[in-house]
């Protein structure tokens, strides 16, 4: 195809890109390095029945022209990137110089706000993806079994954690899990303790929450790997099996390596997912033992103080982590195109 040709047929895609990716991208970086004004206060006299008095009070006319002739905020560069609501370079400095042991460094970094959620939006990514993977396998091997009169049924239950709106389907399983739902109820007959609440334990709570990323990522996972089973070479397989490979390295030999292009795929599409965590925490109101990086730029933005700078810097720093968690699997994907077409 001639150059010129290729430039045209691309342009629409590239103009989407630069206009919904990269400008949106670019604005949200320059908010980063803007704060808000601060409130000008103002003495004014307030005289009642008996006297007078001076009180401060807030300056709307010059905070409105402040306002006015800098829309963007203060000035204030990397100073939101460095500071205690963020990468805290000071207090980690300072935790580093007071502590002498490993683990105790890591739980001093741990009550930093920025990375008490990133060290739980890690473990949400890294725990839900490789089960994702698994069990969406597992069930796409399943359901790829079953007579063909129980395939459809079967697929459509298995499809309706994905169906179901994901603040819903948090919202059903913390309701579920209360002390008068079915799943909290149940545990406390179990273990004898009626005092027992997943929701008032941190370690628990995470669990739930890995749990809903499972169960409502799951279906996406099999959807896939069930397509791609459909076009696994019956001849192949069927070649294995008659050099005595048992199921298990059919599996392993024929069908992983065959749909190798399908995991790839999976994964970057759950590490995107899990690094912007956000429903579940909502869901099941556990922002006072688990946040996420998406849940601190939400409270930066919708909490009693608009701290849309502080949200920017927060969106600059998750894009930094999904763009370094994607460049290995991207590097992999390039190097198997490359060799393929080589």
């Amino acid at each position: 195809m001639p150059h010129r040709y290729f430039f045209w047929f691309i342009l629409p895609a590239l103009a989407a890109m630069v206009l919904f990716i990269a400008l949106p991208i670019f604005s949200v970086a320059i908010q980063s390095l803007f704060v808000e004004h601060e409130q000008v206060m103002k003495e004014v006299e307030n005289c009642g029945p008996f006297k007078c008095e001076t009180v401060l009070q807030v300056d709307n006319e010059t905070t409105a022209r402040l306002q006015e002739e800098a829309p963007l905020g203060r000035f204030n560069g990397l100073g939101t990137y460095t500071n205690r609501a963020h990468l805290a370079f000071e207090e980690v400095g300072q935790i580093w110089a007071k502590t002498e042991t490993w683990e105790d460094f890591v739980a001093g970094v741990y009550n930093l706000p920025l990375y008490k959620a990133l060290f739980f939006t890690l473990s949400y990514t890294i725990v839900v993806t490789p089960l994702v993977l698994i069990l969406g396998l597992f069930i796409a091997l399943g359901v790829n079994r079953l007579p063909p009169i129980t395939k459809g049924p079967t697929i459509f239950a298995s499809l309706l954690p994905m169906i179901v709106t994901p603040l819903i389907g948090s919202l059903i399983l913390f309701w579920m899990v209360d002390a008068d739902g079915i799943l909290g109820a149940t545990l406390q007959v179990l273990f004898q303790d009626g005092d027992l609440s997943l929701k008032a334990s941190a370690p628990l709570t995470w669990i739930m929450l890995f749990v809903y990323g499972v169960w409502h990522n799951t279906p996406f996972a099999f959807v896939v790997f069930y397509a791609g089973l459909q076009a696994v070479p019956h001849e192949t397989l069927e070649a294995a099996r008659i050099d005595g490979a048992s199921r298990w390295q059919q599996v392993r030999y024929v069908v992983v390596p065959f749909m190798m292009p399908l995991v790839i795929f999976i994964t970057l599409m759950q590490l995107m997912d899990g690094l912007r965590v956000f429903e579940p925490i909502v869901g099941f109101s556990a922002s006072a033992k688990a946040t996420s990086l998406s849940w601190i730029i939400f409270n930066d933005l919708f909490g009693d103080s608009k701290l849309y700078g502080s949200a920017a810097a927060t969106s600059v720093i998750t894009i930094t982590a999904v763009c370094i968690l994607l460049t290995p699997v991207l590097i992999r994907t390039w190097r198997d195109f490359h060799r393929k077409s080589t």
